[in-house]
């Protein structure tokens, strides 16, 4: 099992992202992409386990060691698509597959159905639709999205006194994680401050959505990939709700023992993890 990774910082034209990156030179490329306020230590369990693949894990912009976006600038869902573009744009990759979870699963839905011709292969963990809305309900959104972010100027982020203290935020987090993922996470994400450490990330990252996709928007992006996919689903994560929409379609499921982050929350799961991934990628 391969645990190096080599730490890169990746100078693209719009912004710079930092990354880990693992596995054979000449094999897979692969880009994984973490969750909503994670970094990529989101698959420091997952990515010595994974066989034949040159593995690529952004700290997505806002994230981790990546540059923030600047002023002005958001954080949605198809900026995180180009971004990915040109990161494949950087190593010289026409083709390449995808490894998403959560967040980083939904985006990687939305460019495999937006540029089905570069991506070869799609691995979701515990993600697959984005949070959507309805048209009637857009114009309060927007409102509501100003309002926030009209407060947020000059909004300090917390400061937590200890590590320590961190870490336990982090494990009582919007899904829940083990002490160890905590501490991985919390390892990239970390930053020494005046008074303890605080989080890495962008504040604006947790600023309300201005605007959200239809769900006949979230459902056209799914039809339109074309890609083989291997879907993980864990048995107590977000995808629960979604049972029978996901019965019906033309997926890889595999559904796993874990919660949402059940490839980083210890041994076990990351091992049923990437065993499914490893599968995956061995089929013709």
């Amino acid at each position: 099992m391969n645990s190096v990774f080599e730490e890169v910082r990746l100078n693209l034209p719009h912004i710079e992202l930092a990354a880990l990156v693992s596995g054979p030179e000449n094999s897979w490329p692969v880009i994984a992409l973490h969750g909503w306020l994670d970094n990529a230590n989101s698959f420091a369990r997952l990515l010595p386990r994974l066989e034949g693949l040159r593995v690529v894990a952004l700290d997505l912009a806002g994230h981790g060691h990546s540059a923030h976006r600047p002023m002005g600038a958001h954080y949605s869902l198809w900026d995180y698509c180009y971004d990915v573009l040109a990161v494949a744009e950087h190593f010289g990759w026409e083709r390449f597959s995808l490894l998403g979870h959560s967040m980083g699963a939904i985006a990687s839905v939305m460019l495999a159905g937006a540029a089905p011709e570069r991506v070869e292969r799609l691995v979701l963990i515990d993600g697959l639709l984005p949070m959507t809305g309805e048209a009637e309900g857009a114009p309060q959104r927007l409102g509501t999205a100003m309002k926030a972010m009209a407060a947020l100027v000059g909004k300090r982020k917390a400061v937590h006194a200890s590590i320590d203290q961190a870490v336990v935020a982090r494990m009582r987090g919007v899904a829940a994680v083990s002490r160890e993922a905590a501490e991985l996470l919390a390892r990239r994400g970390l930053m020494s401050v005046a008074g303890g450490y605080t989080w890495r990330s962008d504040n604006r990252l947790t600023l309300p959505s201005p605007l959200r996709l239809t769900q006949a928007h979230a459902e056209a992006f799914i039809a339109q990939v074309v890609c083989p996919v291997q879907l993980v689903v864990a048995e107590e994560g977000i995808l629960k709700s979604h049972a029978a929409y996901i019965d019906g379609l033309p997926f890889q499921t595999m559904q796993l023992p874990g919660g949402h982050y059940l490839h980083l929350n210890d041994d076990a799961g990351a091992e049923a993890v990437a065993a499914c991934i490893n599968r995956f990628f061995a089929a013709p």
